[in-house]
């Protein structure tokens, strides 16, 4: 599909695309069961060094034989770095961490490489800003181009819910879905505003949905998914289940995190590190570990492991590298992450029981 200035067609039948009913987090309840857990182990690949550039390059040498095969598969590769912001640096993906990538690459891919982001600004001046320009001219021989997907405009729609609950649709880049692409995530270590964290799910998730290219009528689909804390970690799932599929690599560019307010606007934390796994959850909660968070917060991740997407179990993820605990640090969370784990309660005004649903409640329950 091609995004038109005429706005979004709502999709007909949309209610029959969304997943089954998911479970509901209570602070006070069991764990839930997974629903379908993610079969085996995962690896993960953990290296701590003073060189942001070679710990990239490291962490996916020592996952090799998980990327190769998948990589054999593919024509082209796209690298989804994390702009969230296009004029702070300690916010965005590092060019040294897209070079460690493109080093890694070099001698095992020999097809077009894009790097694409839909950022939240002007994506072109976030390259610019960042200096993305020296990765074309570095790596010549990989055919490095730069895309903007918002201006390029091509989508594939996913359904997730709005704040009253009613379905909505959302465009998501049609590059990221391509299955002929090996997607590449590069993330960061950094805390998040409204779900406790951000690594490289919510870099892809919140990545995809695109926006009103500069100079268009605007629009930004990006902004549905901040209906409410609840919403927003369902939402987060259904559209990782819809990307997941194509995922091939994560990279957590941990060199210097970002604690406090963030994703945007928070403080810097030396932890110079890198992170790699060809599964995107396991990535994460080693993430989560190495930042001192307790997975239990972090719904949408909380959710993907439970659905399957991913192993989120520690016990079932081999970290190859430097142990977590030589290289833990407790970061600093959001100021306002007592509200943000409200998602864990209890839902106090539920919507009110109606029918025959109603009348059986009420004769065994009274």
């Amino acid at each position: 599909m091609t995004l038109s200035r005429r706005g979004f067609v709502q999709l007909a039948g949309a209610a029959a695309l969304l997943p089954s009913p998911l479970f509901e987090a209570h602070a006070d309840a069991a764990a839930p069961q997974n629903i379908a857990p993610a079969p085996g182990r995962a690896k993960v690949a953990l290296i701590h060094g003073d060189d942001r550039r070679k710990n990239v390059r490291q962490a996916l040498e020592a996952i090799d034989d998980q990327i190769r095969p998948a990589l054999r598969r593919k024509t082209s590769i796209l690298i989804k770095p994390n702009n969230v912001s296009t004029s702070n640096q300690l916010a965005a993906t590092n060019v040294d961490a897209m070079h460690g990538i493109l080093d890694y690459l070099e001698p095992r891919f020999r097809g077009p490489v894009v790097i694409a982001e839909s950022s939240a600004g002007d994506t072109l001046e976030g390259f610019e800003h960042f200096h993305y320009d020296q990765l074309a001219r570095e790596h010549r021989a990989q055919h490095v181009s730069l895309i903007d997907l918002n201006r390029e405009g091509r989508y594939e729609p996913v359904i997730v819910l709005d704040a009253d609950l009613h379905v909505t649709p959302v465009r998501l880049a049609a590059r990221v879905l391509d299955p002929s692409t090996f997607v590449i995530c590069s993330a960061m270590l950094k805390t998040h505003n409204t779900v406790v964290a951000t690594l490289s799910v919510k870099n892809m998730v919140l990545g995809s949905p695109l926006h009103s290219a500069p100079g268009d009528l605007p629009w930004n689909d990006k902004r549905k998914y901040h209906v409410g804390l609840r919403q927003t970690h369902v939402n987060m799932l259904v559209t990782a289940q819809r990307l997941q599929p194509n995922w091939g690599l994560a990279v957590i560019d941990g060199f210097e995190g970002m604690e406090g307010d963030g994703p945007g606007n928070g403080t810097p934390v030396a932890s110079h590190l890198a992170i790699a796994s060809t599964d995107f959850i396991a990535a994460d909660r080693v993430g989560l570990e190495v930042m001192g968070i307790n997975p239990d917060w972090v719904g949408y991740l909380k959710y993907a492991g439970l659905s399957g997407l991913g192993q989120y179990d520690l016990t079932r993820i081999d970290v190859a590298g430097a142990s977590i605990s030589s290289v833990q640090r407790k970061y600093q969370l959001h100021p306002d992450i007592q509200r943000e784990l409200e998602w864990m309660g209890p839902l106090v005004n539920g919507s009110p029981q109606v029918g025959s649903l109603a009348d059986r409640l009420a004769a065994v329950y009274g």
